[in-house]
């Protein structure tokens, strides 16, 4: 006799486990200087950017929110904003390396007006920019050849340094010198300035030297290097800062060497560029 086959049991079909979709908790402010954060949920997703975040709050909680962006690759440097405290491109920044205990809290960047929400008013940031001497006076005309410029110079290469500065803004919300003395031009411009004062076409190198370096200028700065560790392209306007208050001090002791030395006819060169 053969015994019987064992019977054989069908799977059990398992119902498909549905999974809470992650979600982001969202602080952002609303309002003026006089406003309030306000809190939102949105769903959490891989590779998620702030700037995605805050879009998706407008586009699904709240139109009227204001707020700046334009290129979302890391050129323009529109959408800066305080992310947890701290100044930052939104576009650049994943919500992956911020987020804390699955939350987030942005807010406009500080040091200048809140004109609305995330929107600040820069107007004061670009006259500082114009009172440091960021302005390029050439001293040739369209119809002469382009100057020639050596890139293995050391002024080239010091304007190298920190000449791809694009205005975002970051580092002057980072400062804190600028947070309370309203004179201080801050380290965007100074850090134009700084390249200006290098380049050999530009035609008012002393005057630039002479606005950088006085009310408001690098004096002001406590190296406290800030600007330095926030600036989300790598620039150091702490190191161009100290440029200028080099080449300062050497420019006030050739000035009084003159002075005591030349002859008065001797120093309209000396009056044109820096030392």
């Amino acid at each position: 006799m053969h015994a019987p086959a064992p019977k054989t049991l069908a799977p059990k079909t398992l119902a498909p486990k549905t999974l809470a979709p992650k979600t982001l908790k969202v602080r952002i402010w609303r309002g003026r200087e006089e406003g309030s954060f306000c809190s939102y949920e949105v769903p959490a997703r891989d590779n998620q950017t702030v700037l995605d975040v805050v879009t998706e709050v407008q586009r699904r909680h709240e139109p009227a929110l204001a707020y700046r962006f334009a290129c979302r690759v890391g050129v323009c440097g529109s959408c800066a904003m305080t992310v947890n405290g701290v100044p930052r491109w939104t576009c650049r920044t994943h919500v992956a390396k911020v987020a804390e205990a699955g939350a987030i809290t942005i807010e406009p960047l500080r040091n200048m007006p809140r004109i609305k929400d995330l929107a600040c008013d820069m107007r004061g940031f670009f006259d500082k920019w114009q009172k440091a001497g960021g302005r390029f006076s050439g001293t040739a005309t369209r119809a002469e050849p382009p100057a020639k410029v050596d890139p293995a110079n050391p002024r080239r290469r010091a304007a190298d340094a920190a000449i791809e500065c694009i205005n975002c803004a970051v580092c002057y919300s980072a400062c804190d010198v600028v947070s309370w003395n309203e004179a201080y031009l801050g380290p965007a411009a100074l850090n134009r300035a700084w390249t200006v004062v290098n380049d050999e076409r530009h035609a008012l190198r002393r005057t630039t030297l002479d606005l950088a370096t006085g009310e408001g200028g690098c004096g002001n700065c406590h190296t406290q290097g800030s600007c330095m560790r926030h600036c989300p392209v790598g620039i150091s306007p702490t190191e161009s800062i100290a440029g200028l208050k080099r080449m300062s001090l050497l420019s006030f002791l050739v000035r009084d060497r003159d002075a005591a030395e030349a002859p008065a006819g001797a120093r309209a060169e000396a009056e044109e560029a820096p030392a």
